[in-house]
This record gives C-alpha cells, sequence and structure tokens, in this order.
C-alpha cells in the first residue's frame, strides 16, 4: 500500500497535525501564561519565538518524518545508527504522558455529564478534590474511584478502537470529525462569553500590555516555553506524521500553517476563557488577578464556579465547554499513541493491532494508577517532570544533535525546499542552530539549579512541597526511566534492517 493510500490527502495530514498541537492542555495553559507575563505585550516575544524556535522546528521534525518516511526510532537510526536512542527517548515520553493524559479527558468526561444538573455544586474547588477526584496523601493509591475509572476505560476504548482501523480509516477520519467539531464548539463558547456582563473587564485584563514586562529575560523564556510545550514539539508526533506525507508534499507550508493555526486557536481560548473570567469578577465584585487560576484549578475549578453563574442556559454553556475539552484531549491522545504504535510495528516488524494492544494495552493498564485516589499526586508530578526534564530536553538533545554534531541542517534545508513552496535559508538555520539551543540550554540550566536546590533544601522544599521520595521517584524516576528505557530498545535488533543515510547516497 502506498504512502498516499495510507494517509490520503494533505488536508488530513494538517488536521492530525494540528489536532495534536491544539490539544486539551492548551486551552488553559495560554491564557494564564499570557496574563502573566504581560498580557497583550506578552504577544511580542510569544510572535518571535513562534517565528525563531516553533516553526523552525515543525520544519525540521516534518523534514526528518518525510524524508526518512518511519517514526522517530526509525527515522534517526536511518539518519545516523547512532542516533536511534533519540527517538526512542520521544517514544518513550510520549508514552508516560499517554497514560496520565488519558485520565485527564476521562475527568472532562465525568464534568460534562455533571454540567446538566451543576453536579458540582457551590464550592467547586471542595468538589473537585474531595468529593470527585476523593484525594489521599501523596505516595498513596488508596483505591480505584468508579467515576474517573469508567470513563477512563471509555477513553481507551474509544483511542484505541480509532487506531485499530489505521490511518486512513481510523486517525484521519476521527480528526476530520474531531477538529471541524472542536473549533465549532470553541467558537459558540467565545461568542456567549465575551457577551457576559462584564465581560470586557476580563478582555481587558488579558489585553492590556505591561511593555515593561517583555524587558525581562524570563517573560522571553516563558514565550518559548509556551510555543515549545504547545506545538507537540520533540515527542515523537510530527516526525510520525509526517512519515504518512506523499512524497510530494509542501512541508514549510504545511509547517506554518500547523504554527499559526495553534496559535490562533490559543488566542481564542485566551479570548473566550478571559471574556468569562471578567463575568466571574464582577459578579463577585473583585478583579480578574483575583479569579485567575492555571491548570486544572482553571478547567475544574474556576469554570464550573463561571458556569453556576451563568443568567440562562448554564448547562449548555458548560456541556460545550467540557465537550470540547473531549475533543481537544481524544485528537491529541490519538497522535500521541500513534507515535509508538508504530514504533512498535517497525521495530518488530509486527501487525498494527499487534502494537496497539501491547503498546495501547499497557499504557491503559498504567493509566489505572492515575484513576486511584492518589492518583492526582503522581499526575502532578509525572507531568511536571516529564514535560520539563523529558519534553523540554529532548528539544535541546534533539537542535544540538542535529545541528552541531551531525550537521544535517544543510541536508534537510535541501530536502524541504525541493518540494517546499515556501523556501529556507540563512535564518532557519540560525533559529535552530543557535537562537534555539542558547534558549532551551539557559531554560534546562535554570530547571536543573531550582529543581536541585529543592530537593536538597529542609521542609519539603520540593515541587508542590511533596516528600523527597516521592519526588525522587515519580518525578526524577519517571523521566529518567523514559531516556534510560529508550537506551534500552536501541539494543534489540530491528526484524527489517533500517537503510541508512549511506545506503540511500545522501
Amino acid at each position: 500500500m502506498s504512502m498516499r493510500e495510507q494517509w490520503g490527502t494533505r488536508a488530513g495530514f494538517i488536521m492530525a497535525a494540528v489536532g495534536s498541537a491544539v490539544g486539551l492542555g492548551n486551552i488553559w495553559r495560554f491564557p494564564a501564561t499570557a496574563f502573566e507575563n504581560g498580557g497583550g505585550a506578552f504577544f511580542i516575544p510569544y510572535l518571535f519565538a513562534l517565528l525563531t524556535a516553533g516553526i523552525p522546528l515543525l520544519i525540521l521534525e516534518f523534514t526528518i518524518g518525510h524524508k526518512y518516511r518511519g517514526s522517530a526510532p526509525l527515522s534517526y537510526a536511518r539518519m545516523n545508527k547512532k542516533s536511534e536512542w533519540i527517538g526512542w527517548w520521544m517514544v518513550l515520553v510520549a508514552f508516560v504522558i499517554s497514560t496520565y493524559y488519558s485520565v485527564i479527558i476521562g475527568w472532562a468526561i465525568s464534568y460534562s455529564i455533571f454540567s446538566f444538573n451543576l453536579h458540582w455544586g457551590e464550592d467547586t474547588e471542595t468538589f473537585l478534590f474531595e468529593n470527585f477526584l476523593q484525594v489521599t496523601e501523596a505516595g498513596q493509591f488508596g483505591g480505584l474511584v468508579p467515576g474517573i475509572l469508567i470513563p477512563l476505560i471509555i477513553v481507551w476504548a474509544v483511542t484505541l478502537g480509532v487506531l485499530f482501523r489505521g490511518v486512513k480509516k481510523g486517525i484521519e477520519l476521527a480528526n476530520r470529525i474531531f477538529i471541524p467539531t472542536l473549533c465549532i464548539i470553541f467558537v459558540i463558547i467565545v461568542i456567549r462569553a465575551v457577551t457576559l456582563p462584564g465581560a470586557a473587564q476580563g478582555l481587558q485584563a488579558f489585553f492590556e500590555p505591561d511593555f515593561g514586562a517583555i524587558t525581562s529575560g524570563g517573560v522571553w523564556v516563558a514565550a518559548y516555553g509556551q510555543i515549545f510545550f504547545s506545538l507537540s514539539i520533540a515527542f515523537a508526533i510530527m516526525i510520525t506524521y509526517s512519515s504518512y506525507l506523499p512524497k510530494k508534499s509542501d512541508i514549510t507550508n504545511n509547517a506554518f500553517i500547523t504554527g499559526f493555526s495553534n496559535s490562533s486557536f490559543e488566542l481564542l481560548a485566551g479570548i473566550g476563557i478571559f471574556g468569562a473570567l471578567g463575568f466571574m469578577a464582577s459578579q463577585a465584585g473583585t478583579s480578574v488577578e483575583e479569579v485567575v487560576s492555571g491548570g486544572i484549578g482553571l478547567a475544574f475549578v474556576v469554570l464550573p464556579q463561571i458556569i453556576n453563574e451563568f443568567p440562562a442556559l448554564s448547562w449548555l454553556f458548560g456541556f460545550l465547554f467540557f465537550a470540547s475539552l473531549v475533543l481537544a484531549g481524544l485528537s491529541s491522545l490519538i497522535s500521541i499513541t500513534e507515535t509508538y504504535v508504530k514504533a512498535l510495528s517497525e521495530k518488530f516488524n509486527i501487525s498494527r493491532a499487534k502494537a496497539v494492544v501491547f503498546g495501547g494495552g499497557l499504557a491503559a493498564l498504567i493509566s489505572l494508577i492515575y484513576a486511584t485516589r492518589g492518583g492526582i499526586n503522581f499526575l502532578d508530578a509525572a507531568d511536571y517532570f516529564i514535560n520539563q526534564f523529558g519534553v523540554a530536553l529532548l528539544g535541546l538533545v534533539e537542535v544540538v544533535a542535529l545541528a552541531w554534531f551531525m550537521r544535517k541542517l544543510g541536508t534537510f534545508q535541501s530536502h524541504a525546499n525541493a518540494i517546499s513552496d515556501i523556501r529556507v535559508g540563512g535564518w532557519w538555520k540560525v533559529c535552530l542552530g543557535i537562537i534555539t539551543p542558547v534558549v532551551l540550554g539557559y531554560m534546562m540550566f535554570d530547571l536543573f539549579r531550582q529543581n536541585l536546590m529543592k530537593q536538597f533544601e529542609t521542609d519539603n522544599g520540593n515541587y508542590e512541597g511533596y516528600p523527597d521520595l516521592f519526588i525522587l521517584v515519580n518525578g526524577w524516576g519517571v523521566a529518567a526511566a523514559a531516556l534510560i528505557i529508550g537506551i534500552i530498545f536501541t539494543v534489540f535488533r530491528w526484524k527489517n534492517k533500517p537503510e541508512s543515510d549511506a545506503d540511500e547516497g545522501a
């Protein structure tokens, strides 16, 4: 079967790529980051980061997948057999993320049902942590929570069912349904949010520029961090998807479309959420700053509070919001899981069905940890450390290895330019060879410094005050395991020997 038959159309690829980027996390991460880092002025470093890191890295990963026609491990093995471990590290990071990401989608499914009668009540924070999650102490499992377990099973049933059907009949079809539906629902949410009383107050807080903030290095680092995490770079997704593209595909154009589509969705999310926050602030007679929250607190505590205050059809707004989270999450989870399904299939020469059972089945079993009463603590630690010391560190290793050691940028530039309307030039090499390594290098140095200092402080100075042993095992341990197991996978021989650059005469 040809690649064209497997994937079909460029539109299918773009929807899949955008679907993986426009994930559940972007709906709340970007608005809070922008608000905390200069409001409207944050868009200056954000746009600069998109053009100097986000899109150049997308072009790089699209080119790798398109040139070597394989999963991340196979692509790196074909590039240089000594670099295969980078591809497996990416896949293992994606695997870890999929185990807990699925649980958050399950929460959103439950909350979409809770919306019909506003089941969360007036005290939404107590409901989330005590009634719904039934949180126990860090390090304890405390038994499975049925209200989390049942939707988690549904999430994996949908995800693995789509993957069983393959790329064209499964993933492409799912994204053709999920992404347009998500956009329609979110536009409805935004229109309703900006027409609420007090919405202008929230939008002013979101867009009002603090130009003094952009003189701070921390704001620029935050902008690069936001771009980097939001585009699904460095955990194998974009390499895997681009391997399905037809040989005559416009790589750079696809990268620009994906990057700007993602940023547009983030902006739309910010408008809708801050419109709603302005309404909440006006109802409470306080400032927007007092009601802003990040992470799951915004989605599962603050937004239900806002929904409670709606003058009419509050249940409908709540259902639409959480349904949008479910669609965004499922599109991303399918993309993430595909990375290790394809990698296992290629490495061990097994059928797609077996790869889905082994890879997806194992991820589903491990995700049960996060469906326990102590699950949110395990989730919080794993999410922070796998993102900071998995995804971000991987991005640094990737660009340094390709630009400085293997010196592949010229080869990739020629490949991309040969089939693309928008040609990349010296700016692309400067961005990947100098700007991105310097910014990511500084980010990683500062993150290691901060976390290692906390690790040696007394009185639980760790991330979120968790105990030392808990952070060591479930934070540092999870991040390190992704790298170590990734290296171990390189020991196994390929059932079908991958062709190298030398074999291809590249």
